[in-house]
């Protein structure tokens, strides 16, 4: 499973504030160091403020940072923020009545694999990521 472009941007970016902490990080400063473009990096940022993973300070001197400490931010939190993860944890093959009383043939198949996926998501946080200084390359 692949997470999109903009959940795995979104990941980078509270990562490299996390690694980085270095107190306020501007937009430009983040779209030169992810090589990611204006608009889109804003679009993120933007909405890691009001999910309340990111804080936005005002001003001349203003800038982002992380709102909360790395052990608080589980990656479903940063992708529930970004997109909507129904798509997945729904059903594989598309059906909207797919549950355990109205099952698609693979029903049995990908309900354990979405719990796992669900569970890995739920429970690993950026302390997690942040463990391993070989993951990040910045």
């Amino acid at each position: 499973m692949n997470l999109s472009n903009t959940a795995q941007y979104a990941i980078r970016v509270v990562s490299y504030m996390a690694r980085k902490n270095e107190g306020l990080y501007t937009a430009a400063m983040l779209i030169d160091e992810l090589k990611v473009s204006d608009k889109y990096l804003k679009r993120i940022l933007t909405t890691l403020t009001r999910s309340g993973i990111v804080e936005s300070v005002q001003g001349r001197y203003g800038g982002f940072r992380l709102k909360m400490p790395v052990q608080e931010i589980p990656l479903l939190s940063i992708v529930r923020s970004v997109e909507n993860v129904e798509k997945y944890f729904g059903c594989v093959l598309g059906f909207e009545q797919c549950s355990d009383h109205h099952p698609c043939p693979v029903h049995e198949n990908w309900k354990p694999l979405r719990e796992r996926i669900f569970a890995f998501l739920s429970k690993t946080t950026m302390a997690d990521v942040m463990a391993n200084d070989n993951i990040l390359r910045f």
